[in-house]
């Protein structure tokens, strides 16, 4: 990272939650959702990111209300979702319990309208003909320019619109990669004197963590799911994990099993895995990364959302899921072994098993995944593996001698923490 730019304090051991306000409630309002905040607090959520609050272009939309991420201004606020009011008292509700809260940052497109539109033409891309342009096959989008300089200056000004008013606390920026680096890196620099701010960037670009925080893990989620198809083996894990070791010094990678684009588009976490569902959910929070959860998946929701049109989550009184996650989230809390320790991939004698212990001076945490649809039966050693351990699930005490061996049926998963 651009030695200019510092990640803040609570980003290293945080959660991310995916908000979508359109479909969490049938109210599809900030002020139902904001109902909801002390309930992701208990579960243990730190960050809310709120998918794009901005109006949607009516030109060019699809389905009956259309994407969240083809505005019609930067600066103004879907009225479906409520008024400034009500923005403000959702915020101030997620501070009060001291949670963060970050709004999706849509800088490459904007819709078929915008309100720049009638008086800076200039400031969109355009074909030889004067029309309004795009480049990568979205219908109801049009590109920005980012050759022109004063489109950059109203672009920037915006976000500070939302800090200063609003008093976020950062930004998940969609599609990071299609807009040039320098732009970003303007951006970030303006902030320094201002409030320090957390970066989430849609992309996987290495070099755009001289300006980003936390990047996606699109990599690790392509080559989990081809070990769900039986087209990868646990070593195309591992050979990915090696590479995001390689990154920049305070690099964070975002892993999930859901968010808004994998629900909608290609399936929910169920019709992905099947029954590695939960194991690999057990992975994005004790691997070295920040978990995302999306909205529904402590229920579980197992259902693809639609996009365009409305379409509720269907809530139950208690979320089935919501101790799975809270037993989770609150073990990163407890054990930052988890956020900054060393790892060890332990050689088992079962191929197809994950297995891994995550340590820090005197804390020693060892997870088994069965990522894979058979029983499994391994047998893995390691000198921290010595000694009183409890698993984290069930509570029961064991007592390990550098040697353990496992029986897992599909979808199991065990965590140990070295008492």
């Amino acid at each position: 990272m651009d030695s200019n730019f510092k990640t803040v304090d609570w980003a290293y051991s945080a959660s991310i939650y995916e908000v979508n306000i359109r479909q969490y409630t049938e109210e599809g309002t900030f002020k139902a959702f904001e109902q909801h905040i002390p309930r992701l607090k208990d579960m243990g959520i730190d960050i809310l990111w709120l998918m794009p609050i901005t109006p949607i272009s009516q030109e060019g939309k699809k389905g009956s209300l259309g994407s969240y991420y083809a505005c019609s201004s930067y600066t103004k606020i879907n009225p479906e979702f409520g008024n400034e009011a009500d923005l403000i008292s959702l915020i101030k509700t997620a501070h009060d319990l001291n949670m963060k809260v970050i709004i999706d940052w849509v800088a490459n497109h904007t819709g078929k309208y915008h309100e720049w539109m009638e008086h800076h033409p200039d400031w969109f891309s355009q074909d030889a003909q004067g029309n309004f342009t795009e480049r990568n096959g979205w219908e109801d989008v049009v590109d920005l320019n980012f050759n022109n300089a004063a489109m950059r200056v109203a672009l920037q000004n915006a976000m500070h619109y939302w800090v200063t008013n609003f008093n976020i606390d950062g930004f998940r920026c969609d599609m990071a990669h299609l807009v040039p680096l320098d732009f970003w890196k303007a951006v970030r620099a303006s902030f320094n004197d201002a409030k320090p701010l957390f970066w989430l960037a849609e992309c996987e670009v290495r070099d755009y963590h001289e300006v980003f925080d936390a990047t996606y893990a699109w990599h690790w989620m392509h080559v989990s799911e081809k070990i769900a198809r039986g087209e990868a083996g646990v070593h195309d894990i591992y050979n990915v994990l090696h590479d995001y070791a390689g990154y920049p010094e305070g690099s964070i990678k975002l892993l999930y099993t859901s968010n808004h684009d994998e629900n909608s588009w290609n399936g929910t976490e169920y019709e992905k895995y099947g029954p590695a569902a939960k194991p690999w959910a057990v992975f994005a929070h004790t691997w070295k990364g920040m978990p995302l959860l999306y909205s529904g998946q402590e229920i579980p929701n197992t259902k693809r959302l639609q996009f365009f049109d409305k379409d509720p989550i269907q809530w139950t009184s208690t979320p089935s899921l919501h101790e799975f996650y809270k037993t989770l989230l609150q073990l990163r809390k407890d054990y930052p072994a988890l956020v900054s320790g060393t790892s060890f991939n332990l050689p088992s004698s079962d191929h197809n098993v994950m297995a891994y212990i995550r340590h820090l001076e005197n804390q020693v945490v060892l997870v088994v995944l069965n990522v894979f649809t058979e029983h499994i039966t391994i047998q893995c050693n390691h000198e921290l593996l010595k000694g009183k351990f409890k698993q984290v699930f069930s509570g029961m005490q064991y007592t390990f001698d550098e040697y353990v061996s496992f029986e897992l049926m599909p979808g199991d998963y065990f965590v140990y923490t070295k008492l």
